[in-house]
């Protein structure tokens, strides 16, 4: 693997009470072992269709051709999507450099501009639509459903600028939807929207649902957009899924090590808040992705974990004080990557002038490195719970592999709550309460 999972900070032996025995931890393994089991079976039956994603490449080729397709003449490239139908997008993107001020691929100037806009905000779309060149722009409408309402009010509102703007005959160059295949009896806006004006559609899988969906071309189109490769991408999480067919027990394979620890914590300690705090601006959205996927696939009957987005070093500065000092329901999750020797060099005598002589002749990647392994160390002396990833090279296939290893995290670590990690029974009454709510207004 292109990364590695250390815990001892989570045991009892390293950090004290706060931490879990080794008893605790081969409890919960034991319980996993079924889970694995279950997993390889479905596996083979074709019924769990995330573990078959890594293996997929006709899907790659058909979203290379639409986007040039759809790139052709164009500048910008508007995203539009909530929740998982965006962040596991984003996340992938951020790898490419999208939303790092500086971070721009020599090769990405020659594509369009990225741009995602996953929350709905009224004054942001009518900007947005106003300033954009809606004829050197292009529209990608992502929604599993397809009656997603917050992504059908951008897709409606471009539409309706595009026409405004004499662009009517250029809808089906103009625009490209990804909703799930047709199905008698069901409804499915998007779909009926883009047939009715002509525009292409690509098939999001069915059964994988949005949050789990980052590695299939729902996060596949933002890959190639970035001019990242999307097969290397496949090839990292097509590890995970190969480490967990010849696992033999629920010990030696990693994402079930990290659900006893986190489901262990939380039952046995209440460490019940899960903290993911790379220390790479390029997995900054890789947290927001975790958080929806730990907090909407665990958060059911009562139960589950507290998933919170932080990112080292700033939040070092801003978070790390109630981390070591606040109430101990803390695991903290560090994401290192390999910086040493990497970035500029400090002149000697600025830092010298500045009495800071132990920052002169270090590179900024020192600094970073140093504080990767000073702040696991404190939590760990501070008896609070911290797990490391070490990244040897933070490239498409660790981000891949990344991000199948916290999906199959956390649908063992559901396994152990014993609770669905497929379904969002809360978001969907939310959804309907939305609805009744707008009507009402009429």
């Amino acid at each position: 693997m292109p990364f590695v999972q250390a815990f001892e900070g989570c045991m009892a032996a390293a950090i004290g009470e706060s931490g879990l025995t080794q008893s605790m931890l081969d409890e919960r393994l034991v319980q996993l072992d079924a889970s694995i089991a279950a997993l390889k079976t479905r596996y083979e039956e074709h019924s769990l269709p995330l573990l078959r994603v890594p293996e997929r490449i006709d899907d790659i080729d058909e979203a290379a051709d639409a986007l040039q397709r759809l790139s052709d003449g164009a500048r910008t490239l508007v995203f539009f999507g909530t929740g998982g139908s965006s962040l596991g997008g984003q996340t992938i993107a951020q790898l490419g450099g999208w939303f790092i001020p500086g971070d721009q691929k020599v090769d990405q100037t020659r594509r369009p501009r990225t741009r995602f806009y996953d929350n709905l905000d009224p004054r942001t779309l009518e900007s947005t639509l106003a300033a954009l060149d809606l004829a050197a722009t292009r529209f990608i409408v992502i929604s599993k459903s397809g009656n997603t309402p917050e992504t059908l009010v951008q897709f409606f509102a471009a539409l309706q600028a595009v026409q405004a703007a004499g662009l009517e005959a250029n809808v089906p160059e103009l625009f490209l939807g990804l909703t799930e295949p047709e199905k008698p009896g069901v409804k499915n806006g998007l779909r009926k929207v883009c047939a009715a004006h002509g525009i292409p559609m690509l098939d999001h899988d069915p059964g994988i649902g949005g949050r789990y969906a980052g590695l299939t071309n729902v996060g596949i189109l933002p890959a190639l957009a970035r001019g990242l490769d999307a097969s290397a991408l496949r090839r990292g999480a097509s590890k995970v899924v190969s480490n967990l067919l010849s696992a033999k027990e629920a010990s030696t394979y990693a994402p079930a090590l990290g659900a006893a620890l986190s489901i262990g914590l939380a039952q046995e300690k209440g460490t019940r808040v899960q903290v993911m705090m790379p220390y790479s601006d390029r997995l900054q959205r890789f947290a927001d992705w975790y958080v929806q996927l730990a907090g909407e696939s665990l958060g059911k009957n009562g139960t589950g974990l507290t998933p919170v987005a932080a990112l080292g070093p700033v939040d070092q500065h801003s978070k790390l004080q109630f981390y070591l000092d606040g109430p101990p329901d803390h695991l903290i999750t560090v994401l290192r990557t390999a910086c040493e020797g990497t970035g500029p060099e400090i002149v000697t005598g600025l830092a010298d002038t500045a009495d800071a002589p132990y920052l002169g002749g270090r590179t900024v990647g020192a600094l970073v490195a140093a504080q990767q392994a000073a702040i696991p160390q404190a939590l760990m002396d501070a008896g609070r719970p911290v797990r490391t990833f070490d990244i040897e090279r933070l490239d498409e296939q660790a981000l891949g592999g990344l991000m199948m290893h916290f999906m199959l995290e956390t649908i063992l670590s559901g396994h152990l709550l014993g609770v669905d990690p497929f379904d969002q029974p809360a978001v969907e009454a939310g959804k309907v309460l939305t609805r009744r709510n707008l009507e009402g207004r009429r």
